[in-house]
């Protein structure tokens, strides 16, 4: 069996941390394994399961001092941790009964509690959602407002969530008296058991409905598409993932709305490529201007710019443009644009082009024609074979 790994441990922070410590790394970490973020990665599903298992227990002020006495024997039926009441209630809920073990032991009566299920959940917070949006090469590197349509459940704008038609048309469960839960009280040689069960009538609500809302079908929910708009900023790049908080599933019984995450993808571009805040591209320059130098256009996203090479430029120099880059999110700075110059030969040449680079070939000491030996045959010379 697998050891467990200590709660602190696995929340990344001290065991002085304060509550707000741990809030704040759960939030960090749950976001980071969230199993929508990461599709079909078993390990970081597995890790979000052990986040939510930690901070359940050290968010919770009894939880957290029962856990830091006894460890996580705390929440075995058969350790020490359980005060002796093993195999009674759900102590993987995080004590969800031993509120009723110690109302009856202290509230009149000397027995045990049990439940078949975890008390009625409280406010839930609402599915995060996920879109994909591409988006051009430019408006990564500008930024861009986009309108985007996202369909997701809504609250039902006809009965304001409650499900019913009208508030005559809710009424407290008799069975449970409106508590949602139903004790069932057995003795026993050991005294009074206590068995607490959800109220099947109600499911656990409370409430019954017995006109639903015609919108909604009782659900107080509705599917809707909406419209939003998303203000992306410059310097993001392929894969980026913008996070709209509350844009997504509403809550239930009272719990936040989900997130909404769009996950960016940039088209290339036709003639820069880019890495991080950089852009890289390639020029192509006549022999011409290689060899005599002078000015050349170099185009850039905001325009072309006017550079100087120096005569007796290679073929494959590369060149710096300082802060024609990209904007760098992070440090607010831009990054640099890299061109590398491409000297490209003429395919097709006049008699009078031709005849000057004879002439300047033979003003370089360079034979043309088929009198002039082959470069094999300037090797074989070279190691005299």
């Amino acid at each position: 069996m697998a050891v467990k790994k200590d709660y602190y441990e696995v929340l990344e922070v001290d065991k002085n941390a304060s509550e707000e410590d741990i809030k704040r790394a759960y939030r960090r970490l749950a976001k980071k394994y969230h199993p929508d973020l990461n599709p079909g990665d078993k390990e970081a599903e597995a890790k979000f399961k052990e986040i939510n298992e930690a901070y359940e227990v050290l968010c919770d002020k009894e939880k957290r001092a029962k856990y830091d006495q006894f460890g996580h024997s705390a929440f075995d039926p058969n350790g020490f941790g359980g005060g002796g009441f093993g195999g009674f209630g759900d102590f993987t809920g995080g004590f969800g009964d031993i509120g009723d073990i110690f109302e009856t032991f202290f509230g009149g009566g000397f027995g045990f509690s049990t439940s078949s299920s975890r008390r009625r959940s409280g406010p839930r917070r609402g599915s995060d959602l996920k879109y994909e949006l591409e988006i051009d090469f430019e408006d990564a590197v500008f930024g861009v407002k986009k309108e985007i349509s996202v369909t997701r459940d809504e609250t039902c704008p006809s009965c304001k969530g409650s499900g019913a038609k009208d508030d005559s048309s809710i009424e407290t469960c008799r069975t449970c008296g409106g508590s949602g839960e139903v004790r069932h009280i057995q003795n026993s040689p050991l005294g009074r058991i206590v068995n607490v069960r959800t109220c099947e009538s109600c499911h656990g609500e409370g409430k019954i409905i017995k006109n639903p809302c015609s919108s909604c079908l009782g659900r107080g929910i509705v599917r809707k598409t909406r419209k939003i708009t998303i203000d992306i900023p410059a310097g993001v790049d392929d894969g980026s993932i913008l996070t709209l908080r509350g844009e997504g599933e509403p809550g239930q019984k009272g719990g936040p709305n989900g997130d909404l995450y769009v996950y960016l993808k940039v088209k290339p571009h036709k003639l820069f490529k880019r890495d991080g805040a950089d852009l890289f591209c390639e020029i192509p320059i006549s022999f011409a201007k290689a060899a005599l130098g002078g000015s050349i256009s170099v185009p850039t996203l905001e325009g072309n710019v006017d550079y100087t090479i120096e005569e007796g430029t290679q073929t494959g120099t590369t060149f710096k443009l300082k802060g024609k880059g990209v904007k760098n999110l992070k440090r607010n700075t831009k990054g640099d644009l890299y061109f590398t110059v491409k000297v490209e030969v003429p395919k097709r040449l006049s008699e009078k082009q031709k005849e000057l680079l004879k002439q300047f070939a033979e003003a370089s000491g360079e034979t043309i024609g088929d009198s002039g030996k082959s470069f094999f045959g300037k090797v074989r010379d070279a190691f005299g074979k």
